[in-house]
């Protein structure tokens, strides 16, 4: 699906938004240290960066993964460790774990290099393509393929645990009529709470300011929470609007735990009468509390700040901009009001402009939320480092950040030309700024 031009918003709106995304346009550097950027034109692409050093990020970062935002105050990181225990509590069959699952706690898959982290796990998902229609073969078990179901525990104990459960299987298997099977790797969360708080207006400026080449589309899907449309910012195709609602979403979907948001489980291999004598606790098996604490520990865990650069890393962030690459990796955002005060007005730099872009023969081939088959969300390139080099791209099937720009396709062409076009010495520079990141 090509991607389409965001709709404008009001003039006083998009002038709230122009001011949030700052008067140094879309390439300011973030080096951790002073900096500077050429402003933003009219038309035309995004500025390039200078040869300087850009300002320094506003908000708070941690020293190290998995930690709240410092300058929490003492209510607050009391909230944060409410949150991290509600994250890596492992649910049981007794609590309602199942009957389809990936992991018996979020911190199983977020877990590289700190609780919150990538992981080296991946979901499956599955579906059919024939020319641009998706369909999920929903009656068949689709779109996500559970690794797990209860019978995955000790057999002797799940069946004596649900002795009426008529499962045969410990995973669901791809439906036959798939011709679409993808990966999806589990990423980051480090930093999410200023991105939950940037108003939507912001990205539908940094849309509008885009080439039309590259121009990205803002992903309009439905908030349980606010029963209306809401931009997409989370997940690999934008298809979650805020944290509440990714924290239920993911609960269910990889925990298989049901919430007030999400509360019909999801029928093993499509078959609603699987669930009979398999699903052992009443639905919702979490309630708002639950989903509150995770959704407040997501929002307060800091961003992990970048290494030092060495003079390769600095000549390779300016090649950065130079090839690009931040035409969409956007460097530099800044969050909206927000009570709490470290996520509040906020400038921060998350690489990305959680917009979607048509990716072309690059991207995963399934439809999902506003997303079309061929089109992606930028994928945020803050603590890029912590994530396994060896398993990047949305399927993790790129094995090293050379690889990953090789498959940037549609959109993401003209950067990947452009890599292709430095020297050899200009790469390995551009893949050391990366490595700081």
């Amino acid at each position: 699906m090509p991607s389409r031009a965001a709709p404008r918003a009001p003039r006083r709106t998009r002038a709230v938004a122009a001011a949030a995304l700052g008067t140094l346009g879309l390439g300011t550097l973030w080096l951790g240290a002073n900096a500077s950027a050429e402003p933003a034109r009219g038309g035309g692409s995004p500025p390039r960066a200078a040869h300087a050093a850009a300002p320094a990020l506003a908000a708070a970062v941690a020293p190290a993964p998995g930690q709240p935002f410092p300058g929490l105050t003492p209510a607050e990181l009391e909230r944060f460790e409410r949150g991290r225990t509600e994250f890596e509590r492992a649910r049981s069959l007794e609590a309602g774990l199942g009957p389809l699952f990936n992991d018996s706690a979020c911190n199983r898959c977020h877990n590289r290099k700190g609780v919150g982290g990538a992981g080296i796990q991946s979901a499956i998902m599955a579906g059919r393509l024939d020319g641009a229609a998706f369909d999920p073969l929903l009656a068949q078990g689709g779109p996500v393929i559970a690794a797990n179901t209860l019978l995955f525990e000790p057999a002797v104990r799940a069946k004596r645990t649900a002795p009426d459960c008529k499962l045969e299987l410990d995973a669901e298997s791809v439906p036959s009529d798939a011709n679409v099977v993808t990966r999806r790797r589990t990423t980051p969360l480090f930093g999410l709470g200023l991105v939950d708080a940037t108003p939507e207006a912001v990205f539908e400026e940094l849309a509008r300011r885009q080439p039309a080449s590259i121009r990205g589309r803002v992903a309009r899907v439905h908030d349980l929470g606010a029963g209306a449309p809401r931009m997409g910012k989370f997940g690999w195709k934008a298809q979650t609007p805020s944290l509440r609602q990714f924290s239920g979403q993911a609960l269910l979907f990889e925990v298989g735990i049901t919430s007030p948001e999400f509360p019909v489980e999801q029928p093993p291999f499509g078959d609603a009468s699987l669930l009979a004598g398999c699903d052992l606790v009443p639905d919702p098996e979490a309630d708002a509390g639950e989903i509150e604490r995770m959704t407040e520990f997501m929002s307060l865990l800091a961003p992990i700040a970048p290494l030092d650069a060495s003079p390769s890393a600095r000549a390779g962030d300016a090649l950065f901009g130079r090839a690009g690459c931040d035409g969409c990796h956007t460097r530099r955002l800044t969050s909206g009001s927000s009570p709490i005060a470290a996520l509040s007005e906020k400038q921060y730099a998350p690489f990305s402009d959680f917009l979607l872009h048509d990716m072309g023969d690059s991207g995963d081939s399934i439809a999902e939320g506003a997303a079309g088959p061929r089109e992606m969300r930028t994928a945020p390139l803050w603590g890029l480092r912590l994530s396994a080099s060896s398993r990047l791209w949305h399927d993790g099937r790129a094995g090293s950040f050379e690889a990953a720009i090789e498959r940037h396709a549609g959109q993401g062409a003209a950067a990947r030309a452009a890599f292709r076009a430095l020297s050899a010495r200009e790469r390995e520079q551009l893949v050391d700024f990366l490595a700081t990141l």
